[in-house]
């Protein structure tokens, strides 16, 4: 019945830490894009939406 002991400050400050590094990963992955990336991007997705409304029946 010996189990580990845990600091839950310690735990705390460990989840913390995740939690600051998964949303600093989001904002890197959603901000750190080129703006001739985004461009690309933007003019890519027109061009789809563009080829879609395209092929619709009246």
């Amino acid at each position: 019945m010996t189990g580990k002991v845990v600091n839950l400050r310690m735990a705390r400050k460990a989840r913390a830490r995740a939690e600051k590094s998964a949303r600093a990963d989001a904002n890197a992955a959603r901000h750190g894009v080129p703006k001739a990336e985004k461009t690309r991007l933007a003019a890519e997705a027109a061009r789809a939406d563009r080829d879609h409304e395209g092929h619709k029946r009246e």
